[in-house]
């Protein structure tokens, strides 16, 4: 049962939107393309885990959580009757060494040892829930999803899963007892409510209103699309959409990336660009928001 869904983060939606309508450094998009594989790995650990175990055992995605003011990520935890199953979900990509606990791509460039990543979100979160005195044991893995990657001299030691191994392990975690009481409830509900909604390390792109290209991103490949009667076309990707709903997409991804700025059926009209009539954008407004004051100084805002 999922208790804490995943979701996209916030900071993942403003790079896509921003991505989408301005040119970047390449640091800036490496450091985008990372957080896009990220999440697609996540995302497909979720179908793998949700395929084999539906309804058994409690689920918690993408929690952020703290303790002794030391700020902590874990990607998915898997709660059973007698112990929590920790996942860091890495979702690299090619051939990589391990050596003396230094962890290296093929080209011999040094990356973050994600072990070490491991151990420290044990350590706090073990920390965590014995000071609401909560003892049931936690055994994390580090998942490695991407059936492309390759791992030399890995050692045999660690908790590492590899995906041609994940077969073996859905055996292994069908052999644990999923049976779930109120103690399993309480510690879920408990860190739902801790979760913290603002990561302290996120990182954002420079952009202001300006220097954004205007017009309708696509919904699957992100680039800018074309209005045809009452529908978006994309002419990159052939995705096709709802005008209405596409206008209402980018209401909301103009409220995210300019909280600031007011709501109103000129700025809409501004930012979608490629729509002519004002009378669309002025329904799909008042069916999701309520206006609020009226002449110049009215604006939608949420209900």
């Amino acid at each position: 049962m999922i208790i804490k869904p995943r979701c996209m983060s916030k900071e993942l939606k403003i790079w896509r939107a921003v991505t989408s309508r301005m040119n970047l450094s390449v640091k800036e998009i490496t450091y985008y393309s990372n957080l896009e594989k990220g999440f697609k790995g996540e995302k497909k650990f979720d179908v793998w885990l949700l395929s084999n175990f539906p309804n058994d055992g409690l689920v918690l995605n993408d929690l952020l959580l703290e303790y002794n003011n030391t700020v902590f990520q874990i990607d998915t935890l898997l709660l059973s009757s007698e112990k929590i199953f920790l996942f860091e979900i890495k979702n690299y990509e090619g051939d990589y060494i391990y050596d003396k606990d230094r962890w290296y791509t093929k080209t011999k460039n040094e990356i973050k040892n994600p072990f070490l990543q491991l151990q420290r979100s044990e350590l706090l979160f073990r920390q965590l829930i014995q000071e609401h005195r909560m003892n049931l044991s936690i055994e994390p893995h580090l998942i490695f999803i991407n059936p492309e990657f390759h791992l030399y001299k890995a050692p045999t030691d660690l908790p590492i899963i590899f995906p041609t191994q994940l077969n073996r392990f859905k055996n292994y975690l069908n052999s644990s007892n999923f049976t779930i009481e109120d103690k399993h409830s309480n510690l879920a509900n408990l860190l739902v409510s801790l979760h913290l909604k603002e990561s302290p390390y996120t990182r954002l792109p420079k952009y202001n209103y300006n220097h954004l290209s205007k017009g309708i991103i696509c919904n699957d490949c992100f680039t800018i699309t074309e209005v045809k009667e009452r529908k978006v076309v994309c002419n990159n990707c052939g995705y096709i959409e709802a005008l209405s709903t596409a206008i209402f997409r980018s209401v909301k991804e103009f409220k995210l990336l300019f909280p600031e700025r007011k709501v109103t059926t000129g700025s809409i009209s501004e930012w979608c660009r490629s729509v002519k009539s004002r009378k669309i954008i002025r329904l799909v407004l008042s069916r999701n928001y309520s206006l609020k004051g009226h002449g110049k100084s009215a604006c939608y805002v949420d209900k």
